[in-house]
């Protein structure tokens, strides 16, 4: 019911920003989001460190900023990508706290920001430079994915996809997933980006970006279980966190952003 309820709240309100509201309303929903995602992270690896958090946060909100308004000089990107990993590096030389987990710290700054704003920024970005419809799109590759896949290993899961990450996963669901993923792509080619998204780019894109929205909530896993936690937080009622929301449009949304730039 809490789920229920989370989706009949979020998705009206997420299609008034999308279709209603300027784009910068739905950018603030975005960066929102992604300082909420990296307290999440950084609070995973750091539990006990809230100024680690909090500088996590902002870097991340930075990062967000940053390809929002100046994204589109490729002197910008390069430099983002140059000095967050190289910085973040660094920060926990200035404050070392546990030793035994300095090296996951520095890890998570050098790529954590990047991880949180850079592709949530790009759904942002598809609807200001290109479609909202686009941002439907790699939701329902998500979503849809995740519901065919839910269904499909239910009724029909034997094989196990990948036990030691997430044991309730199968190789059956994963196909389920990827038939719900692409009738979703197939809806929005007929529909909501009808003459902006070929059929013949709909399936392929969908089968990739699916799979690779699939190996992201695989990601997710791996690192809540390395660190011994079942949610990443629990802002949203019955599903947890925004990461766990997020770990597979990460990668959807970035695969609908990289087919827009090079199609």
């Amino acid at each position: 019911m809490a789920r229920l309820m989370v989706a009949v709240v979020a998705v009206p309100g997420i299609l008034a920003l999308l279709y209603v509201a300027p784009p910068i309303g739905f950018y603030l929903l975005i960066a929102a989001a992604s300082i909420v995602a990296a307290l999440e992270l950084f609070g995973m690896v750091a539990p006990n460190d809230k100024p680690t958090q909090l500088i996590g946060a902002l870097i991340t909100v930075t990062v967000s900023a940053v390809i929002w308004f100046f994204g589109k000089d490729p002197r910008v990107i390069i430099t983002v990508l140059i000095v967050v990993p190289a910085f973040g590096l660094l920060i926990p030389l200035f404050r070392l706290g546990d030793i035994t987990t300095a090296g996951l710290r520095s890890a998570t700054f050098a790529f954590g920001p990047l991880y949180c704003a850079v592709p949530l920024t790009l759904l942002a970005l598809m609807v200001r430079d290109y479609h909202p419809g686009f941002v439907i799109l790699s939701l329902c590759l998500s979503w849809l994915s995740d519901t065919g896949g839910y269904f499909a290993g239910r009724f029909f899961g034997k094989h196990k996809l990948y036990e030691a990450v997430s044991p309730k996963k199968t190789i059956e669901g994963a196909i389920g997933g990827l038939l719900g993923a692409t009738l979703g792509a197939v809806i929005g080619s007929l529909w909501y980006l009808k003459g902006r998204l070929l059929l013949t780019h709909a399936i392929p894109l969908a089968l990739v970006g699916a799979a690779l929205g699939q190996a992201g909530d695989l990601s997710e896993s791996l690192l809540k279980r390395s660190v011994g936690v079942k949610d990443s937080g629990g802002i949203l009622p019955g599903h947890g966190g925004i990461l766990d929301r997020i770990d597979a449009t990460v990668l959807t949304g970035s695969t609908v952003y990289l087919y827009l730039l090079w199609r």
